[in-house]
């Protein structure tokens, strides 16, 4: 789409007082800007979109695999087809800017939203943030390339600062926003809660002059919008002279009458005002939102269904991590009987907890998928669940609720003002309170009652969880009380999602009503509004953990094939806070040993975003890596395990085989600090330069079939760049996908291989192709900083070995060429591996 020229939006602008420059530039609520008849302006929508687009309003939405599974594939055509999913997508919701992609890289494993972010290579987190961004955008839908930069760590977000030196930055974490933000085009950028400290200034990110002007608008010519994250805009003067343009969420925040008085006393130049609301009158023109254009229509060929869609991609991005005579189960499943074990078999994590979690309409089991796949065959699906892997207890039903006050299904709610006075009740069928708006403004109390009715002997467990100043109140009696408001802590550190709550236990023989009261206190979270966050849960009474492996052992014994379906949690992965630990949580690593000692042919599927330890990986016939695999996880197992469909992923991360080995096992700030000691060597370089070997390598995937490669040849292009050509050969017995991954090892750093480049080739049983895949002159290149006479980035000369494989660990193949002056060439002969 052409943008109108700056002068004519520079006109507009000139129309406008100060004050109405500047109301422009704080949003009118948590996901809208602000309209200007006068000048043309509608209001412009915006949405969290990384694994779907949630939209602003009721309704639901397609739940994708999370973004790591996406960089799975090393596709970039599957890439474009979801950049095209989320324009439609965010069109039927009403929604111009999707605040997604995250091009942050996964510098530890057990950052929280890891499982948001692509890669832990820069190389790849670019080239697939750029295809579903220009995707996107050719659609006429804005996104967001967030969180700029270093947003590595959840631990202390809004507060700590990352100390990144220049090269480090230059060379690992500005890159996927070069390529993603400005060569891809984005439309907006959204500015990290972290500050950074790059060794010539340190601030919060939204301050940092030369972050967002001196680099990102001026050296790069970024002609976007620079968006603050939520909340994450503190200050007047410095936020505005940095390069911020839009503050978020509003109606509140920093600026406004603040703002307006900076620009009366000279702090803020106004030219400076006008810039910013010139942006977003580009981004308006862009979208659609300026002079009544409206959105320009998506051709119905590129509207896919959302089902399919994220089956598809759940599928082609499950990783082979380990293969032997258990799959596919199409060959076994005829008259025989298959033991589906594990709690997330019935229970998977299908969404991470935070920004990237979308209301949905369903969401398909792993037990649900595959009994649905066998249906009307003679094979058998018997399930064990193996074991409780939840610390919290599961939501408390709605079939066992009564309103004391209407006597019909479900929780009474009365809003109360500050004096104890009666505003509003409502009575609901629902028993999560999370994120719970729609009261009268001047409610200073909400109060939950309910009646639960109990059935079965033994001890049930209420829990019964909130934020903020609140009571909890069981047959009467007060069993917790807490009289601390979280305010937009609560928000930050994602305890809104899921209250921390008591646990209560009752004692029940028949069955038996309890009346249950929580008294919760608005809380005030700032610019997220006034809003109380609570949840009823109930665990039934039931065996232990030992009990059910010991049932779930006994059923895999007497099947023909086990599939034990294992993973991680919402009370594990998610935005707002780290994981504390690279273990399975619960007994799940003693369930798929005991599993496989009594059926040789166990197939575990592990339901997780971020890496896992999996110390019985080498015990397994097969082992698959599922990832949070969206809505369509059911089927899309079924589709891998039945041989319906390639599981084609390669891992887009290391897999550590030991919590001691990894090079940067966290990002918790020392003194407020997070120091980047490692400099460039982010994920599988710095396990190359330790000498430590993972569980399994950076890129890493089998697939259902092999390929061998032939000799590479390589190409020095005239524009710089290289070409790399290799024939790959299917020999095995099935169709498949090969992904030819191009590693590039510099003169005087030897043995530390760095992806240069990738392609994929879907090739057919016992046939060949020709892979080509161009090599960017930019991976020839090193960036000299500052002080050391030329800055910038410039080519080393000497010898480089250009290798060729299927992951970091597996090369078959390399390549000489010799960089001197300005020349290149190939040096003589193939080097094999």
């Amino acid at each position: 789409m052409t943008s109108l020229p700056t002068d004519d939006l520079l006109a507009r602008v000139a129309t406008l007082t100060v004050a109405e420059k500047v109301t422009l530039l704080t949003g009118a609520t948590a996901w809208t800007t602000h309209a200007q008849e006068s000048i043309g302006l509608a209001e412009v929508v915006m949405s969290d979109g990384p694994a779907g687009v949630r939209g602003i309003g009721p309704g639901t939405s397609t739940s994708l695999p999370a973004p790591s599974a996406l960089a799975a594939t090393w596709d970039l055509e599957q890439a474009a087809r979801i950049g095209r999913f989320f324009a439609a997508a965010a069109r039927r919701r009403g929604v111009d800017v999707v605040l997604a992609p995250v091009l942050n890289l996964q510098r530890v494993p057990v950052g929280g939203r890891h499982f948001e972010n692509y890669s832990e290579d820069p190389y790849l987190t670019g080239a697939v943030g750029a295809t579903v961004i220009a995707a996107m955008q050719d659609l006429g839908v804005a996104a967001c390339a967030k969180h700029f930069v270093a947003n590595d760590s959840e631990t202390d977000r809004t507060t700590y600062v990352a100390r990144v030196d220049e090269v480090t930055l230059r060379e690992a974490y500005l890159p996927p926003f070069h390529r993603g933000a400005v060569e891809a085009g984005a439309w907006t950028v959204m500015s990290a809660y972290n500050g950074l400290d790059d060794g010539e200034e340190s601030a919060p990110a939204g301050e940092h002059r030369r972050l967002l002007t001196t680099l990102l608008k001026q050296e790069w010519g970024y002609d976007g919008l620079v968006v603050s994250d939520w909340a994450a805009a503190r200050t007047t003067v410095p936020t505005a002279n940095a390069g911020m343009d839009l503050v978020m969420p509003g109606p509140h925040g920093p600026w406004q009458d603040a703002l307006v008085a900076a620009v009366q006393t000279g702090e803020v130049p106004e030219s400076v005002i006008d810039d910013k609301v010139v942006r977003l009158l580009r981004l308006a023109q862009r979208v659609g939102k300026l002079d009544g254009a409206g959105p320009a229509p998506i051709p119905a060929h590129l509207v896919e269904e959302g089902w399919s869609v994220s089956r598809d991609l759940a599928a082609r991005a499950t990783v082979v991590l380990r293969r032997g005579a258990a799959w596919p189960l199409a060959a076994a499943s005829a008259g025989r009987t298959i033991a589906l074990i594990g709690a997330n078999a019935v229970e998977p994590y299908v969404q991470g907890g935070g920004s990237a979690k979308v209301r949905v309409e369903h969401e398909v089991s792993p037990l649900e998928g595959l009994t649905d796949a066998l249906d009307g065959t003679s094979a058998v699906v018997r399930f064990a669940r193996g074991g409780a892997v939840l610390e919290h207890a599961p939501m408390l039903g709605t079939d066992l609720i009564t309103d004391p006050v209407t006597g019909g299904a479900g929780v009474h709610l009365s809003a109360h003002d500050a004096g104890g006075a009666l505003l509003a009740q409502e009575s609901a069928a629902r028993t999560d309170w999370t994120w719970h708006y729609g009261f009268p403004a001047d409610s200073a109390e909400l109060v939950l009652r309910t009646t639960v009715h109990l059935t079965g002997d033994g001890t049930h467990e209420l829990e019964l969880g909130a934020i903020g100043y609140h009571d909890v109140l069981v047959d009467g009696e007060l069993v917790a009380s807490a009289r601390d408001d979280d305010g937009a802590q609560a928000v930050l550190n994602s305890s809104v999602n899921a209250p921390l709550g008591v646990r209560v236990p009752v004692l029940v023989d028949g069955s038996r009503d309890v009346e249950v009261e929580l008294r919760l206190h608005v809380v005030d979270t700032g610019q997220y509004g006034r809003l109380i966050s609570a949840t009823l849960r109930h665990a039934l009474p039931g065996p232990d953990t030992g009990i059910e492996i010991d049932e779930a052992v006994a059923l895999a014994a007497e099947a023909d094939v086990a599939v034990v379906v294992v993973g991680t949690n919402g009370e594990v992965e998610s935005e707002g806070w780290d994981r504390a630990s690279l273990a399975l949580p619960g007994r799940q690593d003693e369930l798929v040993r005991r599993v496989a000692a009594v059926n040789p042919r166990t197939v575990v599927v592990v339901n997780a975003g971020a890496p896992v330890l999996l110390p019985w990986l080498d015990e397994v016939d097969t082992v698959l890596w599922a990832w949070l695999p969206g809505q369509e996880f059911g089927h899309a197992l079924a589709d891998v395990l039945l041989g319906r469909t390639e599981p084609a992923g390669r891992l887009p991360w290391t897999l550590p085989a030991s919590a001691d080995d990894v090079p940067v096992p966290d990002g918790a700030p020392v003194d407020g600090v997070v120091d980047y000691r490692e400099g460039t060597d982010v994920g599988y370089l710095g396990w190359q330069r330790l000498g430590r070997t993972p569980a399994l390598p950076f890129g890493h995937g089998l697939g259902w079939t092999d390929f061998t490669h032939g000799e590479p040849a390589v190409t020095c292009e005239p524009d710089g760049d290289l070409t790399v050509g290799v024939d790959v050969t299917n020999v095995g017995p099935r169709a498949g996908r090969e992904v030819v991954q191009v590693y590039l090892e510099r003169p005087g750093d030897p043995g530390m291989l760095r992806l240069a480049a990738f392609a994929c080739a879907d090739v057919a049983a016992g046939a060949a192709a020709t892979v080509t895949v161009r090599v960017p002159g930019r991976a020839l290149e090193r960036w000299v900083p500052s002080g050391s006479g030329s800055t910038g980035w410039q080519r080393v000369g000497g010898t480089y070995r250009v290798h060729v494989g299927r992951s970091v660990a597996d090369i078959r193949a390399g390549v000489d060429i010799v960089i001197e002056g300005a020349d290149v060439r190939v040096a003589d002969g193939v080097v094999h591996a």
